[in-house]
């Protein structure tokens, strides 16, 4: 079975104003999942999966989040008049409606939507917001406004949370120091830093080069009180059946029990939680075999 990637722009019927950087690798007619990736990586964070996913059958789909790498960013509407502060970005439920349009535009049935890190909050919204799901899947991070994220941000250890929603310090600071900033990330946050290699370093860094891509990816960070309220609606207003499947690395920290606990209060009444072994928080570049078959099998569950 073919392995090979195929890159496009595609700008959904839906949302004219979108230009998606989408790849793409298996046969069009295997089951799809589709993939989005979190900060600070990009499309490329998947490519290890995909191929597994290809090499069983699958239709793998991942796509670059709107203003990082090669998607363009979401439209803002009217200009802001000069010396107007910048807007805070858009929030996770708007990412959602982007990735809803390319949903449709590829049609894409019995969809398994994965989001790791930002990405997972962006498909944790897109599962509240809409019922076209197959099923879902939210790793390595937590939810805005599902507990236990309020312990998280008092944890003096996730001080990026603060830093990155600073509006326009984090890019005064960062900027030119892509790559040496990120790498901090990495080295801290993996089971085994050696596992994230030198071209996937080297490509997350290039995605966020340009000073869109770096603003868009400390937006993710400066929407999180928007994405907490969201979150806090959808709670409210009721329940959601779609299957969902909850991962973290074993050596990330945090109790699985407590996520899992946060996610049935606010209404995910058919979760499912893992723990992956030998991994840190960038788990699908570090064990993405592993990761693969956790996804196949969630998959399979429901056919």
């Amino acid at each position: 079975m073919s392995t090979e990637l195929s890159h496009q722009q595609v700008t959904p019927a839906a949302d004219p104003a979108l230009s998606l950087h989408v790849v793409t690798a298996g046969p069009p007619s295997g089951r799809p999942f589709l993939f989005l990736h979190g900060w600070p990586e990009s499309w490329r964070s998947w490519q290890d999966v995909m191929s597994a996913a290809a090499a069983e059958g699958a239709r793998a789909i991942a796509v670059d989040l709107p203003g990082i790498g090669d998607s363009a960013p979401l439209a803002t509407g009217t200009p802001k008049p000069a010396g107007a502060p910048k807007p805070a970005g858009a929030p996770k439920r708007r990412l959602a409606q982007a990735v809803h349009a390319l949903v449709h535009h590829l049609r894409l049935d019995d969809l398994t939507l994965v989001g790791h890190d930002a990405g997972g909050m962006v498909a944790y919204a897109y599962l509240r917001q809409y019922g076209d799901l197959g099923r879902a899947v939210v790793m390595n991070t937590v939810v805005p406004g599902v507990d236990p994220w309020d312990e998280v941000l008092r944890n003096p250890y996730i001080w990026h949370f603060g830093l990155h929603a600073v509006p326009g310090l984090p890019e005064t600071l960062v900027r030119g120091r892509q790559a040496a900033y990120f790498d901090y990330f990495y080295d801290i946050l993996a089971a085994d830093p050696a596992r994230l290699t030198p071209q996937a370093r080297a490509a997350h860094a290039a995605a966020y080069r340009s000073e869109t891509a770096l603003a868009a990816g400390f937006d993710l960070y400066r929407t999180f009180p928007a994405d907490a309220r969201d979150n806090a609606a959808s709670a409210e207003a009721g329940s959601v059946e779609t299957p969902m499947l909850y991962l973290r690395g074993d050596g990330e920290g945090g109790d699985l029990t407590a996520y899992a606990r946060g996610f049935r209060r606010a209404g995910v009444t058919n979760l499912t939680t893992a723990l992956l072994a030998g991994s840190g928080h960038f788990a699908p570049e570090e064990v993405p075999e592993q990761v693969w078959r956790h996804f196949r099998d969630f998959a399979a569950e429901g056919a």
